[in-house]
This record gives structure tokens, sequence and C-alpha cells, in this order.
């Protein structure tokens, strides 16, 4: 069994559900340890994070990532254990094998390879390392982003090894993500009998017009790199249970996927105008989980489509769909930041898994732009 291999299956037999990290990043602290990495564990609030450098000099180069996983589910579902992992027609089965313990295991064994070919290497190595990822993540990589920044220790380039690809490895790099700005509002009506309505204020009849016009609105018209910002109900509901009462308050959760274009605040007041417009009383509590990011074209970006050409022999297109990932936090600081790993078709699911090809790609190139970058 190849380094990669061995690796990924030893951290995938740990049931680390998140928060839980079940020894993972000691695992790899131990190999990073052997290479000459300085090893700092970071923790906050039961959440273990790991950082590790080697070297000290610039640029700094970060390979981020998460040890947690979800939980595996209903285990029918599952043809073998989720925490056993199997090796089945050319795929490694099990949770996390995809998001993202079989991309850790290539970035390990890809920076070990590096560092023996380059072990007087150019400007400085770093893992970032949190089990809080598929959790709320505010004691995770947001933390150590923020002792970092108060010790003034700054990244240049980071590769989240989040599942980026859509039919094969190297298709698709992620070099940017949408922001997530979730709203919660509270229209607050009357309570009275169904009968008698002039006695009454109901929040729906009250607030109609104003949630059409939300859901009509065009926020922005998109970019060369986001498509236009999408505004989402996600949860409505009023009602006392019985079928003869007004009730006095409507509930509405939304939530906004928005690019560089908008911020939370210019969001917040058109959300607000659009509102007043309808002269009912609400309340309005907003919830960030993270402002857009975009890392254009430059240093990093062509390092990383030069590697993948060079290993995987495509040219990958850029690409900012998705969800949020940890490079939410890694951003602010002015780092460049790129996600690259396996093929996006599993993850989260009953018998998730991974090419165990790609993995051993995956690493060559974690190898190769290590070198372009540091070399």
């Amino acid at each position: 069994m190849s380094p990669t291999l061995e690796l990924a299956f030893d951290l995938i037999r740990r049931p680390s559900v998140t928060p839980e990290d079940r020894g993972c990043q000691t695992c790899i602290a131990e190999r990073l340890a052997a290479l000459g990495f300085r090893i700092e564990w970071m923790s906050v609030g039961g959440v273990t994070n790991l950082w590790a450098r080697r070297g000290s000099a610039g640029p700094l180069l970060c390979f981020a990532g998460h040890t947690d996983v979800v939980p595996a589910g209903p285990l029918d579902q599952w043809d073998t254990d989720p925490f056993d992992p199997v090796i089945r027609d050319g795929r490694l089965y099990g949770r996390g094998a995809c998001d993202m313990k079989g991309s850790l295991a290539a970035m390990v064994v890809g920076v070990e390879a590096f560092v023996k070919s380059h072990p007087e290497h150019g400007g400085s190595l770093a893992f970032l390392i949190t089990s809080d990822e598929e959790g709320p993540a505010r004691h995770g990589t947001r933390a150590v982003m923020e002792q970092l920044g108060a010790r003034g220790e700054r990244i240049d380039y980071a590769l989240v090894g989040e599942p980026s690809c859509r039919t094969r490895l190297g298709d698709t790099i992620k070099n940017g993500r949408r922001g997530s700005l979730n709203g919660d509002l509270s229209v607050l009506g009357k309570q009275g009998h169904v009968a008698y309505p002039d006695k009454a204020l109901n929040p729906f009849h009250a607030s109609a017009e104003a949630l059409a016009a939300l859901c009509a609105e065009r926020w922005d018209a998109g970019s060369e790199h986001f498509p236009p910002t999408s505004f989402q109900i996600a949860n409505l509901n009023m009602g006392t249970g019985a079928d003869n009462v007004i009730p006095d308050r409507l509930r509405a959760q939304f939530n906004f996927r928005f690019s560089t274009a908008l911020d939370a605040a210019t969001l917040d007041r058109r959300v607000r105008a659009i509102l007043d417009r309808g002269g009912f009383d609400y309340q309005l509590d907003w919830r960030l989980s993270g402002e857009p990011f975009l890392t254009p074209s430059g240093v990093l970006v062509d390092a990383m489509r030069a590697a993948i050409r060079a290993e995987a022999g495509i040219e990958p297109e850029l690409s900012t769909s998705g969800g949020t990932s940890d490079g939410r936090f890694i951003a602010p600081s002015g780092a460049q930041v790129v996600e690259f790993g396996p093929v996006n078709d599993s993850i989260h699911q009953a018998n998730e898994w991974v090419e165990v090809e790609a993995l051993e790609q995956l690493a060559r190139i974690h190898t190769d732009l290590s070198r372009r970058l540091l070399g």
C-alpha cells in the first residue's frame, strides 16, 4: 500500500465526527515534526487546531484542511463500516475519504516528497488543520487566523484541500467563494379570531407584498467570476395550531449568497428599505457566515494551473460555485487562496468514496506546487 493510502486509512479509521479529532492531528503532527516542522497546538473551545510551520522566511505556503467529518448517518445505507476503510473497484470508501481525509493524506505525503528533494527550500511551509469545519466553525480556522494575525504571522499562499473537481481530478480550481448571509425576520401582528379580522392583524397579509418583492428583487447582475446574487427563503412559518385563529407573528428565515459586488451592510440596508415600505412592525436579525472572496489569476493560481497541467494533463477551469469553506477565514488576511481536491461526487453521502489513483495524483500535484512556489 502506498504512503498516501496508508495515511488515508489511518485517518479514516478514527471516527472524528465534528468537533472531535480522535488523534488525527497528532498522527499528522508526528510526521510533520519528523520533517522539521515546528508544531503548535491552538486548541480553542474544545476544538483541536494544529499550526505547523517549517522555515521562517517568506513567502509562506500553507496547506489548510480539517480532520472532522459529518456523522455517518443510517448505517444500513452503507455497504461497509463507514470507519473501516476499504478499496473496491479502484475507489477508497469510508467517511471522510473525499471530504477530506484523503486530501489531507495527499497533502502530507506530497510535502514529504518535496522536503526530501528540497531540504533547503526557499520561504516557508505550513499546515493549518482544524476539527471545526463541518460544525459551527467558530473555534477552528477562524480562531487560528486571529492568533496568527495578533502576532503578525502572515500567510502568502493558501491551498484549502476541499473537493473541488466536477468529473475528473484537475478539471476545476475554486479561486473564490460567494458570501453567505442569513436573515431571521419576525413580522409582528395581532392575534384574533378569523371571523373578526378587523380586530386582529394578520402578519402574513401585512408582509406578503414585501416578501414577494424580496423574492423578485435583482440584487446584482453577477460578474465574470460570480453568478447573480441569490436570495432564498429557507423557512416560513406562522400559526397557533388552530384553524380559526389569526396568529400574532410570522417568521421567515432566508439566505443570501452574494459576490464581491455586495457586502452584508449593503444587503441589510436594501432589505430594510423594502420591508419599511410595507408599513408593518418587524424584527430582523442577521448571521454572517462569511464574506465573499476572490483570488484572481496571479502567482498562486498560475502555479496551481501549471502543476495540474504537468501532472493531470488538463487545463483546469476557475470557479466560485458551491457553498462556503474555511478559505473565507484565510482570505481576509490578504492571502491568495485556492481550493483544490478530488471530484466532489459523494461527500456527506453514504458510501463516500474517492478514486485511489486521484489521491496518488493529488500528492504529486502538491509536490509540484510546492516546488513551483518555494523550490
